[in-house]
């Protein structure tokens, strides 16, 4: 490790400031002592210490946003979830980071990692790892992933008996369903020139919203798969208690899983009839500089050691998180998780960073919640409505 660290330094070319660097992290148990471990590896080669403090998760955000100006906010955050990186970026207290990050940096990264961490055309982090919802099967039952809708709804009707049930989700969670939007064409907001997103540009209606949204009520009306009263405590259960074959979750489910003493495997969903790939929402975590720091330097140096694929590894083994290094990823390619999750993270969209993206969750959800309440709903109207109301929140009216 120590022959790793002295190669990692020559490469980049940095002269590190003597002060030291504090960290902020939510981590807890085995990857709280990883990140431990790594500052103490830094020290002995650089002679620079890094000092880390635990705040609670919830707290970070405001506190390092009214602290940064002050001179009261730590270097780095490790780490933060990229859908804040607008808030505290317009807030000033975050640091672009692309002109520290080499090609060979953010070359090993996913570009949907990348991609999520920037803001109106910026790097405000460097990414460290990613998560999403995936089709998680029971191998009892489920002996390979379908591939194909029709195989999909095969095998979840023949598991649905009243006994057992073939496929179970929180249907009415805007979350779990960006999924059958981005399929059928839809998305939540599109793109400047710059790449940063357009809240004015909403794609979540017209045809491919009607499309969508006729798909989820035909889980439940057509197809007769999710029935009323399932949400996510319900299809979890479910799911633990060996009685239902496919369930669209993500990496925090498995846990309680392998305590079931569940044999699982994980896949993408298939493209839904008339649609194309399927692709969930993806949501990483990621290193964040303190736009005030006096150390900036020494403290993203360490930020790009956490993000090498060597430490991405013991990151991995340490806590299960997926990677987002490739380099990474490549060495960990026979771990079944990390395959699976890895995968359907390459096909999904991030998660939108920007603050608007506050105005649309509620009416998305109650959209959902009046399509499949009956099966003589209006989805038509129902998404132009939801609509009217996004766009009126956005305008502030």
């Amino acid at each position: 490790m120590k022959r790793y660290l002295v190669l990692f330094l020559m490469l980049a070319g940095f002269a590190f400031a003597a002060g030291k660097v504090t960290v902020w992290t939510h981590f807890g148990g085995p990857e709280l002592e990883w990140l431990k471990a790594q500052a103490a590896s830094f020290e002995r080669a650089t002679g620079t210490k890094v000092e880390i403090v635990e705040v609670p998760f919830g707290d970070i955000k405001q506190k390092f946003i009214l602290g940064a100006p002050q001179g009261e906010a730590a270097d780095l955050v490790v780490t933060v979830p990229h859908d804040w990186v607008g808030e505290m970026a317009a807030s000033g207290a975050l640091e672009p980071v692309g002109k520290f990050a080499t090609k060979d940096y953010l070359s090993d990264l996913m570009p949907v990692a990348l991609e999520a961490f920037s803001y109106q055309g910026k790097l405000f982090g460097l990414p460290m790892n990613a998560e999403s919802v995936a089709l998680i099967y029971n191998k009892k039952l489920v002996k390979s992933p379908p591939k194909t809708w029709d195989e999909f709804l095969a095998l979840a009707q023949k598991y649905t008996t009243g006994d057992t049930f073939g496929f179970l989700y929180d249907l009415g969670n805007p979350y779990f369903n960006y999924g059958w939007f981005k399929a059928y064409g839809a998305y939540v907001f599109g793109k400047r020139a710059d790449g940063g997103l357009n809240p004015s540009d909403l794609g979540l209606g017209g045809e491919a919203g009607y499309k969508a949204g006729q798909f989820i009520k035909d889980l439940r009306y057509k197809y007769g798969l999710i029935p009323e009263g399932v949400d996510y405590g319900v299809a979890d259960g479910a799911f633990k208690d060996g009685v239902l074959a496919m369930i669209l979750n993500g990496p925090w489910a498995l846990g309680d899983y392998k305590k079931a003493g569940l044999d699982i495997g994980i896949a993408p969903l298939p493209a839904p009839p008339g649609g194309k790939a399927w692709g969930p929402f993806v949501g990483v975590q990621g290193i964040v500089l303190n736009a005030y720091s006096k150390n900036k330097v020494a403290a993203i140096n360490f930020a790009k050691l956490l993000v090498r694929p060597d430490a991405q590894i013991s990151f991995n083994r340490a806590g299960g998180r997926i990677p987002v290094s490739q380099g990474a990823l490549s060495q960990l390619k026979d771990d079944p998780v990390v395959k699976g999750f890895s995968t359907t993270i390459a096909m999904g969209d991030p998660m939108p960073n920007i603050p608007e993206m506050g105005k649309v969750w509620g009416p998305w959800g109650n959209a959902l919640s009046l399509i499949i309440q009956k099966p003589d709903s209006d989805v038509k109207k129902i998404i132009d409505q939801m609509v009217e109301e996004i766009q009126k929140g956005i305008q502030g009216e």
